[in-house]
């Protein structure tokens, strides 16, 4: 049993994790609930074994790097911090129906990840540019944010949802058993601020680590580029929440339109445009 079969096996564990939640929303079942968690928590220790394997099976081929060194690897990660904190906001706030609007994103990016034909799969040794040490500070901390600001969307499209039943006065049904709509625009602000020190955190280690490669700690590739658009993005929406008090429909809009800039940094920018970070799209 090698790591592909491992984490191929943890993109259906997900999706049946997805499907758990599907059941705990529509029909408010506590039982599956319980279930849901345990499964998912279960699914997040093996996917967790599957990384570490990989990087295991890394070493035996003579390479020894982390796996986040290809699109793949990367995808893997992404969806391993979305389970993590998502499994944290449940533990935190005690609300189930989270899940339905949060595990789906961690389930679509290993399902991409795993069945995408123009994605490579295989463990390969490492380009110059990225033999550093400063490989995994970089990838980890933009992965974290990357993973807070999914968390923020699911939860804005969870406000919007709630907040279209709150304005026809229909206080029963599914979305009822939702947060109430100042709980979620707060988690919405959390997992925002918290996605936004990290991201601040992966954009000056990315320089540090330019600078060690290519001489430079900025070169404007598209990459950085839209790395900082998208830093500048949250930076406005935050101060705007500070100084303006901007809360309610608007934050939760701007929390799923952020997700779309920050797609497009990570995915978008490989394959569309050419640059020093190509080597991501492999």
């Amino acid at each position: 049993m090698d790591s592909s079969f491992i984490l191929g096996v943890t993109t259906l564990t997900y999706l049946f994790s997805t499907v758990l939640y599907l059941i705990v929303f529509l029909f408010k079942s506590n039982k599956v609930g319980v279930f849901a968690t345990w499964f998912t928590l279960a699914s997040f220790i093996f996917q967790t074994f599957g990384v570490c394997l990989r990087w295991y099976e890394s070493y035996k081929l003579g390479f020894g790097h982390a796996p986040l060194t290809n699109m793949y690897e990367s995808l893997v990660f992404f969806s391993w911090t979305i389970i993590a904190l998502y499994l944290y906001l449940e533990f935190k706030y005690k609300v189930r129906t989270l899940g339905i609007f949060i595990v789906p994103f961690a389930f679509l990016s290993m399902a991409y990840g795993s069945l995408a034909p123009e994605i490579n799969r295989d463990i390969s040794p490492l380009i110059p540019a990225l033999q550093s040490n400063w490989l995994i500070s970089h990838v980890v901390t933009c992965f974290i944010g990357y993973a807070a600001f999914a968390l923020a969307a699911g939860m804005g499209i969870m406000y919007l949802a709630k907040s279209a039943q709150s304005d026809n006065k229909k206080q029963s049904g599914l979305l009822a058993t939702l947060p109430e709509l100042p709980v979620i625009d707060d988690i919405i602000h959390k997992t925002m601020i918290f996605g936004f020190i990290w991201l601040s955190g992966g954009i000056i280690t990315g320089a540090v680590w330019a600078n060690s490669a290519w001489g430079t700690y900025w070169s404007w590739d598209p990459k950085e580029t839209w790395s900082l658009i998208t830093w500048f993005f949250y930076a406005i929406t935050l101060h705007a929440r500070y100084t303006r008090g901007l809360n309610g429909k608007v934050i939760a809009w701007l929390a799923v339109i952020g997700l779309i800039f920050v797609l497009f940094t990570y995915y978008g920018v490989n394959f569309l445009l050419s640059g020093l970070h190509s080597y991501g799209s492999q």
